[in-house]
């Protein structure tokens, strides 16, 4: 069974709450697919258990014994990565133009290595996760990588919560292809319900459960107003709404997930969020 916690746009606390629903399943394995900003084992007293290379990119690289400096690359190339016959890898993106229009076969693609790609060991199971190199992107092959080691370490009974990155690109599709079900968190603002709308989309489209719960919903109670009617008119389930609550900002910053924070407005309401998805789902 896999969960996948994603949101329309950064910060509206998508991280916090997948820290929190792993921490009230029973059997879960994390997969951390917010490759751009990976910080669930932060969380954790761990170690790696396994380190791999992936190399998601691949770079034009200039052979100077067959190069005539006749610069027909430099000016094909639309990127500006190509200057007095020297590649800049940052701009490079390997579209391969300086390679058709080279007539001594002296440049060619090859593969870059783009993250280093962990399992880590923690005191509270397994985290798939992954640290990109400076300047690399994310990609949807890395986010499969993740989610298949995260498979390896679960068995029939276990929950894989996955922390999907913001917005609807190429790593959110990998993340959401294939889960079980997807929980979409927003926030009361007009960005926040614009966003939620095209990711809800891109849910419908690949046929997933969606469900979705409104962060901080009391910072705008008329905005939460519309992002419910919109659930509603579009039959979404929305399963929680968790208050503004400045603990959380305490949890971060003590690196303690939210629930064992007994006094916690959010922990209450992410409690019983979490009852609500074990209705939707076999938690």
């Amino acid at each position: 069974m896999e969960l996948t916690v994603i949101s329309g746009k950064g910060g509206t606390g998508k991280t916090s709450i997948a820290l929190a629903l792993s921490e009230l399943a029973k059997d879960t394995v994390k997969a951390d697919c917010d490759v751009d900003a990976p910080n669930l084992y932060l969380f954790y007293d761990g170690r790696d258990i396994k380190k791999k290379y992936f190399y998601g990119e691949k770079k034009a690289v200039i052979d100077k014994k067959f190069c005539s400096g006749c610069k027909e690359c430099e000016k094909v190339c639309r990127f500006d990565a190509i200057k007095d016959s020297k590649v800049n890898f940052f701009k490079c993106e390997g579209c391969g133009a300086c390679i058709l229009v080279c007539h001594h076969n002296a440049i060619s693609l090859k593969e870059k290595k783009t993250a280093d790609v962990y399992i880590t060991q923690t005191d509270k199971g397994i985290i798939s996760r992954a640290q990109m190199e400076v300047g690399s992107e994310g990609s949807g092959k890395l986010i499969t990588m993740l989610r298949s080691n995260a498979r390896k370490f679960a068995d029939e009974n276990s929950l894989i919560i996955i922390d999907g990155s913001p917005g609807i690109g190429c790593p959110v599709i990998s993340s959401i292809t294939g889960s079980d079900a997807v929980l979409i968190v927003t926030e009361p603002t007009q960005s926040g319900l614009e966003d939620f709308m095209r990711v809800m989309e891109l849910c419908r489209h690949f046929g997933v459960l969606t469900l979705a719960c409104i962060n901080k919903y009391d910072i705008n109670e008329k905005m939460s107003e519309e992002v419910e009617s919109f659930c509603r008119e579009n039959d979404i389930y929305l399963i929680g709404k968790i208050p503004y609550d400045d603990t959380v900002m305490k949890s971060i910053n003590e690196l303690k997930p939210i629930v064992y924070y007994e006094d916690s407005k959010a922990n209450n309401a992410i409690r019983k969020m979490w009852d609500n998805i074990c209705e939707h789902i076999n938690c």
